[in-house]
């Protein structure tokens, strides 16, 4: 089996507190980048988000995100870039996608996570569906 890029539910801070100390030990890495990706409790048409129920045509996102992370790594020689993506409900206020990119230098890890997360948003097949606290849904537009 391949890279694993899901998991159920929200990204922990503890999830990403472990993913940052795990490359201390690693001296050829002098920039991380962080995104956070967090679910905004918006209010549509009078109606107040609650969560976002997050799908994805799972193998084909795999693979989609495995060639955007390579040919980003590759593009601004990267020492290494992590992606997770929560599948399932999220509520409001919880962080739903995690991108970590570490490079030798600023420039390449600020650049290289920005493409990174603009390429997952532009090219991977996960889908939310916003669910309003009266019990209503709509499937969400992505917007840049």
């Amino acid at each position: 089996m391949g890279k694993q890029f899901f998991i159920k539910g929200c990204i922990t801070p503890e999830m990403i507190a472990e993913s940052i100390a795990g490359h201390s030990a690693k001296i050829n890495i002098g920039a991380h980048d962080i995104f956070l990706g967090q679910v905004r409790g918006d209010i549509i048409d009078g109606k107040q988000v609650k969560a976002i129920e997050y799908t994805a045509y799972q193998e084909m996102a795999e693979n989609e995100l495995a060639r955007v992370r390579e040919d980003i790594i590759s593009k601004y020689k990267l020492t290494c870039a992590h992606i997770v993506h929560s599948l399932g409900a999220v509520k409001t206020g919880e962080i739903c996608m995690f991108v970590l990119v570490s490079s030798g230098h600023r420039s390449a890890a600020f650049e290289g996570c920005r493409e990174l997360v603009e390429l997952i948003k532009k090219e991977v097949p996960v889908f939310g569906k916003e669910l309003f606290e009266d019990g209503t849904h709509q499937w969400k537009e992505n917007i840049i």
